[in-house]
């Protein structure tokens, strides 16, 4: 279960940090361009969430895969432990995409807590 919980934060923190770093870079190479940044900001991290959800469960299908195979298998077999965890991964990396974006949102909208 450590090695479970370990991924599943590392899936969370890779998606989070693509958000945001790419969108923070991307803003420095709109102000390079005579561009809006904070436009161009927030357009990039909304962008980017797609792709930071694939890279951080491994930029393949398998993950989708498994959850195919062992939803199938698991109604006849009883097993969902695997689609279960491959969910969960899932979800976390989703969740690290989403805490970028609002982020990332709450920067260029410039509200206070």
């Amino acid at each position: 279960m450590d090695r479970f919980l370990s991924t599943m934060i590392l899936d969370f923190f890779v998606a989070l940090g693509l958000v945001l770093g790419g969108s923070l870079v991307g803003a420095f190479g709109a102000l390079l361009t005579h561009n809006p940044p904070m436009t161009y900001m927030m357009r990039f991290a909304d962008q980017l969430k797609i792709w930071a959800l694939v890279a951080a469960i491994g930029g393949t299908m398998d993950p989708l895969k498994v959850i195919g195979d062992t939803m199938w298998s698991g109604i006849f077999g009883g097993e969902f432990s695997p689609a279960i965890k491959q969910f969960l991964l899932l979800v976390s990396a989703f969740l690290g995409c989403q805490v970028g974006y609002y982020l990332i949102k709450w920067i260029v909208e410039g509200r206070g807590l």
